[in-house]
């Protein structure tokens, strides 16, 4: 394999499943997967071993669940691209997950090239998601489904400018940084820095862990 290939590892449950995705995972010279995983202890183990670029981790295993797997892949790694790739297309499950530091949240009915462009985009530190799930936290955001969290919380947004909370609530709509730059007259380049300086100072590991924090605390939110 070339130095620039992607290493995947992946945790799930279903034999079959894993052997369908690893060989669809094979046909790209870029792609590397460089273990497998039969439940989430087993995942942690193999992560902190193999030290993966992108784990594509299943939601509901024996044992420890994703999102505890997850949280114990990020202990000593806070920055891995960790995917969950899973039947579950419950609100709940989207927003446990990305709270807990997911890079993305993927269903198991996209196609070939949705996953394959995922996992890239995941490894250059991208979040992704299938467009179900992107809906149904907007529905969250919409709605004001997420109920305002705490004085803290607050503590944490005066921390931002006002053009940061600005930006944080288009975060929140899931636009991208081009999306965003076109709306605010801006350089794309500016806005980038915009939303590195808030996951920076919100403790924050991605746009898509912003986008939650920004709707559970009405960020953006019309009145």
């Amino acid at each position: 394999m070339s130095e620039q290939s992607i290493r995947i590892l992946l945790v799930d449950d279903h034999t079959l499943f894993r052997s369908g995705i690893k060989a669809l995972l094979a046909r790209q010279a870029s792609f590397d997967v460089v273990g497998e995983a039969a439940d989430g202890a087993e995942g942690v183990k193999l992560a902190k071993q193999l030290d993966p670029d992108v784990v594509l981790l299943d939601l509901n295993m024996p044992g420890i669940s994703g999102v505890e797997a997850l949280t114990l892949m990020l202990q000593d790694q806070p920055k891995r691209a960790v995917v969950m790739l899973t039947v579950s297309e419950e609100a709940e499950d989207l927003t446990a997950a990305l709270k807990a530091g997911a890079r993305g949240y993927l269903l198991k009915n996209i196609d070939a090239d949705f996953l394959t462009q995922a996992v890239a985009r995941a490894a250059a530190g991208e979040s992704v998601m299938s467009d179900s799930m992107t809906a149904k936290l907007m529905a969250q955001f919409r709605h004001g489904a997420a109920a305002p969290q705490a004085e803290p919380a607050e503590q944490e947004l005066d921390r931002l400018t006002p053009r940061e909370r600005e930006i944080l609530g288009f975060l929140a709509q899931g636009k991208s940084n081009k999306e965003i730059a076109r709306s605010l007259d801006l350089a794309e380049s500016t806005v980038k820095i915009h939303v590195q300086n808030i996951l920076k100072k919100l403790s924050l590991s991605s746009r898509v862990q912003a986008a939650v924090f920004a709707v559970e605390n009405g960020v953006g939110r019309s009145a």
